[in-house]
């Protein structure tokens, strides 16, 4: 296949490609990881793959974009050279420790084995229409929904934070440098936050006095890391790359963070965010306010709107199901976080022999399957790409 092709050998090149190809993607760390497992099965390097993980939640282009309007164009420029940095740095090490330097297992057409799990092949090619309906309703209401809602709580935390912590609460830290990095480690790598979310968050943390080297370090570690995400990394990947990928992520957080600090004026970093800067703006631009409302429309429709509009309960799937004459049975799904979760799980459910019909629920954590493939071989295609599927 194209992954094996470019991303199958224990070298720089293909580490190097794997992380430019996950910069520009809008994937969380969650939602990184099916991603990540279907490129090792088509053939990447365990280098390779690690070198994803690493560069893709660290930033995208729809945070790019998000990080120019708030943080300004230097925060902009240094994220996605941190994460290929960071990335190259940890896939080169996976490789380096990874001895035997085993290929990832092949996916194939056919032979598969008892109880293996065989996708069906999907149309090489869609009508362009398709593709573009694809493509927006995933630009407009997919992604919104999938950064939405944590865009929403970052901004509610900074506000909170720009409300109750003093204004020099982190001017203590200003001595202790690598003090502040650590603290501020401990907290982002456990925690869920994707890389749009963390932008408002980092920007109040920098007006209560952190320094612009330590707000890179959260913005490098908190989206490419949290709990769940390690606990899969650690399942599917193994402790070894598990250490390498928390190793690359927190001494490159802490180097770009140091460079920021000490190498770099801070004005550089802090200018759009000066108080008195922002007191001297006589008005908003016009598009400005259209893009509020925009945005505010988009919010809307994808975090309240559609919801609603394709909301079925467990006992409306399961009449819809009993009227065809099949009886759904219902597992419990662990570990989804985003509609990229969710629509990856549908989609390995799905293409087990056997399933007629599936259907998951991100608000509830729950998956409807109808056919008669068997409990473990739907366990065994979920539990491929990261997640957990168990009987309720």
């Amino acid at each position: 296949s194209l992954y094996s092709r470019y991303l199958s050998g224990a070298d720089l090149r293909s580490v190097l490609l794997a992380a430019l190809f996950g910069i520009p993607l809008p994937l969380c760390s969650c939602g990184v990881i099916p991603t990540a497992m279907s490129l090792r099965k088509e053939g990447a390097s365990k280098g390779a793959t690690t070198s994803f993980l690493i560069a893709t939640p660290q930033t995208g282009v729809d945070s790019i974009f998000a990080t120019y309007s708030i943080l300004g164009l230097p925060f902009a420029i240094l994220r996605p050279i941190a994460a290929l940095v960071t990335s190259v740095f940890g896939g080169l090490l996976v490789n380096a420790a990874d001895k035997d330097r085993e290929k990832a297992p092949q996916t194939a057409d056919t032979d598969c084995a008892d109880g293996a799990v065989c996708a069906r092949q999907e149309p090489a090619y869609t009508g362009f229409f398709d593709r573009m309906k694809g493509a927006l309703r995933y630009g407009f209401v997919d992604m919104v929904q999938d950064i939405g809602k944590w865009l929403v709580i970052g901004l509610v935390v900074a506000g909170l934070i720009t409300l109750f912590v003093p204004d020099d609460f982190f001017v203590r830290f200003a001595d202790r440098p690598l003090l502040a990095y650590v603290v501020v480690l401990l907290i982002a790598i456990p925690m869920y936050v994707c890389a749009t979310g963390s932008i408002p968050v980092a920007a109040a943390l920098m007006l209560k006095g952190l320094s612009p080297g330590a707000a890179l370090v959260f913005l490098m570690a908190g989206p490419a890391s949290n709990m769940a995400s390690i606990l899969v990394i650690r399942r599917v990947m193994g402790q070894r790359t598990l250490w390498i990928y928390l190793l690359s992520l927190t001494v490159g957080a802490i180097v770009f963070g140091l460079g920021v600090d000490f190498l770099l004026p801070r004005e550089l970093f802090t200018s759009l965010l000066s108080p008195t800067d922002a007191c001297c703006h006589m008005g908003t631009p016009w598009w400005q306010w259209a893009s509020t409302v925009v945005m505010g429309a988009l919010l809307l429709y994808a975090l309240v709107i559609a919801p609603l509009l394709h909301r079925r309960t467990p006992e409306t799937a399961e009449a819809a199901a009993a009227e065809n004459g099949t009886a759904p049975r219902r597992f419990v799904v662990e570990g989804m976080t985003c509609h990229h979760c969710c629509t990856h799980v549908e989609k390995a459910l799905q293409n087990v022999p056997g399933v007629t019909h599936a259907e998951v629920n991100l608000e509830r954590g729950e998956a409807l399957v109808e056919g008669d493939a068997t409990d473990d071989a739907l366990m065994h295609a979920v539990s491929d790409i990261g997640y957990t599927l168990r009987r309720p």
